[in-house]
């Protein structure tokens, strides 16, 4: 890179960094400030708590920093023209494809660090973020809730111990599951005690009964046991199966899927979609770039006013994304349509170097167009009327 090219890059990067920073910040915190029962209600460490929503960062990065991109690209491309200086390195012969360059060279540093956490970092947060909610989950059940409170532990299970007794029992056990539509099971205990086995979390119920009754009946089924133990699959609606969802598999796994898996062959679109989503992640952030440049790569006056193309710029990055969204969409239903989703920022990219390395001809077809129009408007104005005089 040349000096001015330098220059330009560490407005553009300081920019990036502060917008990346800032929103990545602010949202992160939101989403924190969800999981803070946690540590107020499930009684969870900080570090619990850290883990859960730090490893919501990998998503949130690869969403926001295509956004960021071009609110930097924007920002540095305004900076240089309200300086005047963009209007200088035009004057002093510098091409467009110069001025490109070093916004060219930092969209390429951001979409290989796009693709780096979308394709690798991403299915491994997901992944890890499921084990660690389902060990939260097992310590809740069996160390975190208050005794003589119920506890809603998920939606329709309700969870109630009387005390606490030596070595962590819990006494006086109620446990009511209402997750499967139309049937009630409770378990009664005297003694619960929580233990783990094999890596999974379980509670040892003694002296207890389970009660099922079907709804709309009033006979209900009683078995009494001395020893009963309850395992996290207990909460779960019968004959569920614990599997990952497409996001939340590794790259490899996508692409070489286990065609026999009953899970694959019914997810089959979301596994092509998820797949192809991933591959195509890094495109946007040059997509976001060009678009940015093309609107206000061209020097102007202070008198010409660029909140027009700022707008325009605006409008055609949500016709991206939001066209983005839908060939993602498409795809999950149809093969045909996974060409679309290469083809949205792709075309946007197109579109965009041709009006940056073809500016004065599209302009000038423009203008054009434009005196074409205003004399056809003349001749029309003065065609001659009939009428009875």
């Amino acid at each position: 890179m040349t000096q001015i090219e330098r220059y330009i890059f560490r407005i553009a990067l300081g920019a990036f960094l502060a917008c990346l920073v800032g929103l990545t910040g602010t949202i992160w915190v939101t989403q924190a400030l969800r999981e803070l029962d946690l540590i107020t209600a499930k009684g969870q460490t900080l570090v619990i708590f850290f883990l859960i929503t730090g490893l919501s960062l990998p998503t949130l990065i690869t969403v926001i920093a295509p956004v960021a991109l071009f609110i930097a690209v924007v920002y540095a491309l305004n900076k240089l023209n309200g300086d005047s200086e963009l209007i200088v390195m035009s004057a002093a012969g510098m091409r467009p494809r110069q001025i490109l360059r070093p916004f060219l060279s930092l969209g390429l540093a951001v979409s290989l660090a796009v693709a780096f956490l979308t394709i690798q970092v991403m299915p491994s947060s997901f992944q890890e973020l499921r084990d660690v909610l389902t060990r939260v989950r097992g310590d809740f059940i069996a160390n975190v809730v208050k005794e003589g409170q119920f506890t809603s532990l998920d939606s329709g299970i309700t969870f109630h111990f009387r005390e606490r007794g030596p070595g962590g029992a819990l006494l006086g056990l109620f446990i009511q599951d209402k997750r499967e539509a139309g049937k009630s099971v409770v378990y009664l205990a005297e003694r619960g005690q929580a233990m783990e086995y094999g890596g999974q979390s379980y509670l040892a119920l003694q002296k207890g009964s389970i009660h099922r009754q079907q709804k709309g009946s009033r006979d209900a089924s009683i078995i009494t046991f001395e020893r009963y133990t309850v395992d996290l699959a207990a909460f779960t609606p019968p004959d569920a199966e614990l599997v990952y969802k497409p996001r939340e598999r590794a790259t490899m796994q996508l692409l070489f899927p286990d065609t026999s898996e009953t899970y694959y062959r019914q997810q089959k679109g979301r596994f092509r979609a998820e797949l192809h989503d991933r591959l195509s992640s890094w495109l946007y952030p040059l997509a976001l770039t060009f678009i940015a440049f093309a609107a206000l790569g061209d020097p102007r006056t202070t008198r010409q006013g660029r909140g027009l193309a700022v707008a325009g710029a605006v409008l055609a990055v949500v016709v991206v994304r939001i066209g983005g969204f839908a060939a993602s969409s498409a795809a999950a239903r149809s093969a045909g349509a996974v060409v679309a989703v290469y083809a949205v920022p792709l075309l946007a990219i197109l579109i965009s170097a041709v009006m940056i390395f073809n500016g004065a001809a599209v302009r000038s077809w423009n203008a054009r167009v434009a005196r074409a129009m205003s004399g056809l408007a003349g001749r029309l104005g003065r065609r001659p009327r009939l009428g009875v005089q």
